[in-house]
């Protein structure tokens, strides 16, 4: 079986970070969104990877070929025309195996070997008290009888949860292919969710299971969230810290430098970063940054990111500078 895992999207919720870095690259819990994926994967046995990928998508190869030396393919989506568009382009990959769908901005508990094995196409849900920013499913019993993509008013709290299982994928290629071809779009984009109505319409099967452990990556407050729970069971701090007090769950890279600063709980430092006098809780810093005298909380600072003052909360891209007017003066001295 092989695993299509599309990349290509832009992550407009997402930005500044994604200005610089694809949002599958984003870091969480100490190592990027994309890397939680695949070691998922392979640890339910499949490695043959295919990767969708558009915007970007060399610093996605690259980090693939760099850490995953297994079996991979890679797809350019040069249209960035809806994540059915993109599925697509895989399915013309794989033909007609087995494939398992998993989005790549999304980090999902695998399911078990006893589900992917099966024969039958499934879908993962997971249930959401607002259910309305994703794909929702209507159920009965052990099927699913109707999707709806991003509906005002849900019929249902079960949503799908980027994770998909067709032994036989040739029903859903042909259900793509049909939509395409007629142009028929939701929301300006051809949707994975649309191919799955008009299977079911066509009365194949779609049976689902349930999702153990669900993180969404979509937003800047929900990939601290989703940091915050890895966390608990991925905290390692091999740093150097010097004077300081670093607080359980949290996650410090070895390369890091942090003196004089109190670090924690639910906090991830990227390589190579300096933290000086400085108090940190629930944040995200990455790689290569300084910050220095910073009270930060439920915060995300990007790479190479030099911060030096004094803010509650804050949100940073890659590569920026941010001097306090008073902070200013006392560098200038």
């Amino acid at each position: 079986m092989k695993a299509i895992i599309p990349v290509a999207g832009v992550g407009e919720r997402l930005k500044p970070f994604t200005l610089t870095t694809p949002k599958c690259l984003l870091p969480v819990a100490g190592k990027p969104i994309l890397a939680h994926i695949l070691d998922g994967l392979i640890q339910v046995g499949i490695s043959d990877f295919v990767f969708i990928i558009g915007y970007m998508g060399e610093k996605i190869r690259s980090y693939v070929n760099s850490h995953y030396p297994k079996t991979s393919e890679f797809v350019e989506q040069k249209q960035l025309l809806g994540l059915g568009y993109a599925v697509k382009l895989g399915l013309e990959i794989t033909e007609d195996s087995p494939v398992l769908i998993v989005l790549g901005d999304t980090i999902v508990e695998m399911p078990d070997r006893r589900i992917i094995e099966a024969e039958a196409n499934q879908v993962g849900l997971v249930q959401l008290e607002d259910p309305r920013r994703f794909g929702v499913a209507i159920l009965d019993g052990a099927t699913v009888v109707s999707v709806e993509e991003k509906p005002l008013s849900p019929r249902s709290n079960y949503v799908l949860a980027g994770i998909y299982v067709f032994p036989n994928p040739r029903p859903l290629r042909l259900a793509l292919s049909e939509l395409i071809e007629k142009n028929i779009k939701t929301r300006g984009e051809f949707q994975l969710t649309d191919a799955l109505a008009l299977m079911i319409s066509r009365g194949e099967k779609l049976y689902w299971f349930s999702v153990g452990k669900w993180y969404d990556c979509g937003t800047p407050e929900s990939l601290i969230e989703t940091n915050r729970q890895l966390l608990e069971n991925s905290a390692k701090v091999e740093a150097e810290t010097k004077n300081s007090i670093v607080l359980q769950p949290s996650w410090i890279a070895k390369s890091a430098k942090i003196s004089n600063s109190i670090i924690g709980p639910y906090v991830s430092i990227g390589g190579d970063a300096i933290v000086e006098e400085s108090i940190i809780s629930n944040s995200i810093v990455g790689s290569s940054s300084h910050l220095k005298r910073c009270l930060l909380e439920s915060s995300i600072i990007g790479n190479e990111v030099t911060f030096v003052g004094r803010r509650y909360r804050l949100n940073i891209g890659d590569c920026s500078q941010v001097f306090l007017q008073w902070e200013r003066e006392k560098e200038r001295e």
